[in-house]
This record gives structure tokens, sequence and C-alpha cells, in this order.
């Protein structure tokens, strides 16, 4: 049976602020011709980055996300019309949106901007197929996550709860980024304490994990009591970036004081210590590594 079309946005954008979906770019010298402007070619590219951009605001990777969906969108039609130009180190906003759901087919469009005046506006439409490139009917659950996220709605849930209830998407994220991306023995990476863990993921619209952390009392005897440790916090590679991990930090820091905790505390990768530092969290003592990977330890009072 055939889905109504549904339209999201009946006319044209007029301003950057009409775009829920942004991406900022600079004009580099590759992308000019002799008179330093923008060769017209290049803002098709342009309207690829923000397509990129819009699959992570949805928060979901593309490739596995389209496993999920059992197909992909292949780019039908694209109409362009340039109104001004670009030039070399001009700083340049892209904005996407959906404006039209067909049945199997998708129409976004995109505006580029510089830095209020609109350059370029485009219409694509792209449609839905299987892995022959049949056309197939938009599913559902794309047909929603694109729905909540230009109504301005939350692109993932936030779940907290025990390792029985959320443990198997929670294990499937962390084996991706600890044991096959940063090469975390599995034996060290999976432990006795999940089980006894708070645990919170951040799941999208696919029923997919994306960013996870648990949190357990810390393993210092003496403050054990008022003190929680959280760790294994991991976010997908292609939604880094995203808030995602901010988000799930905070469902765990949020648990913990509303357990009456003081303080929490946690092993930070040395290359997430300015992330723990804009969410509250201060280094104590040096650095280290722990296996194999350099860390620091850092703390926040609640």
């Amino acid at each position: 049976m055939s889905a109504a079309p549904v339209i999201l946005f009946p006319q044209p954008a007029q301003s950057l602020s009409d775009f829920r979906c942004r991406n900022r770019q600079r004009v580099r010298w590759s992308e000019v011709d002799l008179q330093k402007v923008v060769f017209n070619a290049h803002y098709l590219n342009y309207v690829d980055i923000g397509m990129s951009e819009y699959w992570r605001q949805l928060a979901v990777p593309y490739e596995e996300g389209t496993q999920r969906l059992g197909g992909e969108l292949f780019l039908k039609a694209t109409q362009i019309e340039y109104h001004a130009s670009a030039r070399l180190d001009d700083v340049i906003d892209i904005g996407i949106r959906v404006t039209r759901l067909g049945n199997t087919s998708v129409q976004f469009e995109a505006g580029i901007f510089c830095p209020d005046r609109l350059l370029v506006s485009a219409s694509m439409v792209y449609v839905f197929a299987d892995g022959a490139q049949r056309p197939v009917p938009l599913p559902d659950a794309y047909r929603q996550m694109v729905q909540r996220y230009e109504a301005g709605e939350e692109v993932v849930e936030v779940r907290t709860g025990s390792w029985n209830v959320l443990g198997q998407e929670a294990m499937r994220l962390r084996m991706q980024v600890f044991v096959r991306e940063q090469g975390i023995p599995e034996e060290i990476e999976a432990d006795e304490f999940d089980v006894t863990s708070l645990h919170a993921v951040a799941i999208n619209g696919l029923g997919m994990c994306v960013a996870t952390g648990r949190m357990l009392p810390s393993a210092n005897q003496e403050s054990r009591a008022d003190v929680m440790r959280i760790g294994r916090m991991a976010v997908a590679r292609p939604l880094r970036g995203t808030q995602l991990g901010r988000q799930v930090l905070d469902a765990l820091v949020d648990a913990a004081r509303r357990q009456g905790k003081r303080q929490v505390e946690l092993h930070a990768q040395c290359t997430a210590e300015n992330f723990y530092r804009r969410a509250g969290f201060t280094v104590v003592g040096e650095r280290y590594e722990e296996a194999g990977i350099p860390h620091v330890s850092m703390t926040r009072d609640l």
C-alpha cells in the first residue's frame, strides 16, 4: 500500500535559520578558478557534505543505518540555482532539510549562505531502493526519524538501567569502539562489574545504541560510600562531536546526584580530556597508561 505524501515545508527556505541541519565550511584553494571564485560544480560537493551531516544529525551511522533500514537512498534528480558566488577563504554555511516524503522518494532542499546571503539553492530527489536498486517504500522508521527531527524533537532517547536490560546494545557498541577500533583485548573490555553497574545508552530512531557509559562505586575503599566511578564511555565513530557523549555523561552524573553522592570520578583517555573538562571535571594526578592507552584521572564534585 502506498503511503500518502507528507509535505514538511511547502515554501522555499528564506534564510539559514530555516534549516535545522547546518554545516560550516571554508572555501579551499582547490575549489576556486583563476579569479578565486568557486567553480560551479563544487557547490554540489558542498551539498553532498550537507547530506552527510544530515545523517549525523539523525544520529545514524550511514553504513550500519542503511543495513538496518534494508536499503539506501539513491540520487534521482538535482536542480540547482546560482544567486551569487563564494570566493577563496569565504566561510560558507550549508543548510539541508527534507521538504517532502513520498512513497519511495525523499525530497531535500539545500541552501548555501555566506554569511547570511543566499549563494545557491538546490533541490534533490532521492529514491529508496533495495540491494538490486529497485525502488521500495520508505521504511516507517526513517519517516518517523525525519519528521521528528524536522519538528525540532530529540533524535535519541537516553535510557539508564541494568546490564540485563541494556547490555546487548551497549556491548555491541563497546566492542566496535574499544576492541575493533582501539585494539583493547576483548577479555579486558568485558568484566565482572558490568552486571552490577548502572548503564546509560543513547538509542536512535532505528533502535541502535550510538553512545554508552556505565557507573559503579569507586574502587577506592575509603571513598566507596559517596563517590561513584564512570567508565566505558563510548560513542559511535561517525557521530563523535554531536553531543551524544555529553548526553550519556550527564545522565550518569545526574543519577549519582540523585543517589546523594558527593563526587564522581573517571579514568579519561587523554584524547578525551577536554571533553570532560567542558563537563566540569578536573584532572587529579599525573598521566598514566591503562590497556596501553594514555589516561588521566579526573573528578567532579556534585
